[in-house]
């Protein structure tokens, strides 16, 4: 009888610092699928316990407690103040219109926020955001509208944040694996780039003549005098 009673507390604790902090509820739940996504990420990736970038991971962890929740706590309460009924067609609408206003702003928001947070640099920032916006872009349109149409149609809204969060563990695993896939591509590159320079220097060392053998022709000259 102790545990049912302990959860059931903890329970109507919940409801009531929910209901009245929303947006810390919504960095309590982006400080944990952040980090997941990016956890699950570099599991996808074959990494073990020993090879994880926990730093990265943290870096996950503080841009989505700090930035992410609080502009999408903004952007929800802005579509529910604009369109407080809750059925599919302003489900539809909004999530419309988040696709040409929020979306663009969130995707660039993440390559440009997490390539700084990595120490690449405003340029390598801008760089980031061309190359992965326009193809991260094309595949949200044909996913996040359908799941944000459940969202604002069906999902109560002190939820809302919840469904986003349960959806966004995917979708984040997703960009993070974009993102990192640069970073791959320019190390590959770069060691495609290192091995005809160690190759040359190899065939330069077989090549190289020791300092002594070019003595002994002067010996045999001695020599023979």
């Amino acid at each position: 009888m102790v545990v049912p009673a302990t959860v059931n507390f903890l329970k109507s604790k919940w409801r009531i610092f929910a209901s009245a902090h929303p947006l810390a509820k919504g960095v309590i739940c982006y400080s944990v699928v952040f980090p997941t996504s990016c956890f699950l990420q570099q599991t996808i990736e074959g990494k073990d316990f020993k090879d994880y970038d926990w730093m990265r991971i943290l870096r996950y962890g503080l841009f989505g407690s700090c930035y992410v929740a609080p502009t999408l706590y903004a952007w929800l309460r802005c579509a529910s103040t604009m369109w407080p009924q809750t059925n599919l067609r302003v489900g539809a609408l909004k999530a419309a219109v988040e696709q040409i206003s929020y979306a663009p702003f969130a995707t660039t928001s993440f390559y440009f926020g997490m390539s700084l947070l990595e120490g690449k640099g405003f340029d390598g920032a801008v760089e980031e955001v061309k190359d992965k916006f326009p193809k991260t872009l094309e595949i949200a349109i044909c996913i996040i509208p359908l799941l944000q149409t459940i969202n604002f149609g069906l999902i109560p809204e002190p939820k809302r944040i919840f469904f986003n969060s349960f959806y966004n563990i995917f979708w984040l695993t997703f960009i993070s694996h974009t993102h990192r896939m640069n970073d791959k591509a320019k190390a590959q590159q770069a060691q495609l780039q290192a091995q005809p320079r160690q190759q040359l220097k190899q065939f330069q060392h077989h090549l190289s003549v020791p300092k002594n053998e070019s003595f002994i022709p002067k010996a045999n000259n001695v020599l023979a005098l």
